[in-house]
């Protein structure tokens, strides 16, 4: 019998899907190029940080954020956006937009900076989102073109809060079709699962902000009283950035 890994690798297609944090350290151990995505809120708070001159170390949800930010001279960002403060910084988009260029900031999440941190052996990994999803297609499909190396778009999904029979990945749609936006737009022959995904999108796009707003994961934000993250979030296309994962940093391309 076949193993299952290779049964369920979508082996001889350059373009792929993949979820979560097995995903992501599997598109790196083959030597795909990587490309993150967690639209609520990980990626899209990446986007905006570099897009504003940040540069951003993502760490695992429990680390020693404090500890982390010292050692590189850094700012700790909160774990929430409950914990932010005036001047500091948290997953929320926003508190990117005014900071100072060439700030460094070290970011927690569980499933963005996760499935960043399992990637980065990677020969390239980018972190995309709504917000800069063409941008960060244009710099693969032109790395392809240089290297013929695959692609794999890495959909971080949500945790399930408590042990289940499916286990802790939970689908999130938001990333789905953040996936389907880098997809629609790599020029390269994808797996099913890749075009199905980049369909998802292309039959979205009229309906994204709405889709967003009343998702699982945007009404777990609204209920938290973040409804302009989501809002913020949904946007398509508005930066050029591209940041890549050098050194364990986020920066521009």
């Amino acid at each position: 019998m076949p193993d299952s890994a290779d049964v369920f690798s979508q082996d001889g297609y350059r373009c792929r899907l993949a979820w979560g944090w097995r995903g992501a350290r599997e598109a790196a151990a083959r030597g795909d190029i990587v490309v993150i995505v967690d639209v609520l809120r990980f990626s899209s708070a990446v986007a905006t940080a570099v897009e504003f001159g940040v540069r951003v170390f993502p760490c695992e949800m429990h680390s020693d954020v404090a500890g982390l930010a010292r050692a590189h001279g850094a700012i700790g960002a909160g774990r929430s956006s409950a914990e932010r403060r005036d001047g500091a910084y948290s997953l929320s988009p926003r508190t990117f937009v005014d900071a100072a260029p060439g700030s460094k900031v070290v970011l927690p999440s569980l499933n963005g900076a996760m499935c960043s941190i399992r990637a980065g052996e990677a020969p390239h990994a980018f972190a995309a989102s709504l917000l800069n999803a063409s941008a960060v297609a244009a710099e693969v499909t032109r790395l392809r073109e240089i290297t013929r190396l695959g692609v794999t778009v890495v959909a971080c999904g949500e945790r399930w809060r408590d042990d289940n029979e499916d286990g802790a990945l939970r689908f999130a749609v938001e990333d789905y079709i953040g996936a389907g936006a880098v997809l629609s737009r790599i020029s390269a022959e994808r797996s099913p699962e890749a075009a199905v995904c980049a369909a998802a999108f292309e039959g979205s796009r009229g309906d994204i902000a709405e889709l967003l707003w009343e998702c699982a994961s945007g009404r777990e934000l609204r209920a938290m009283g973040l409804g302009e993250d989501v809002i913020d979030c949904a946007r398509v296309d508005v930066f050029d950035v591209v940041p890549v994962l050098r050194g364990g940093w986020y920066v521009p391309n």
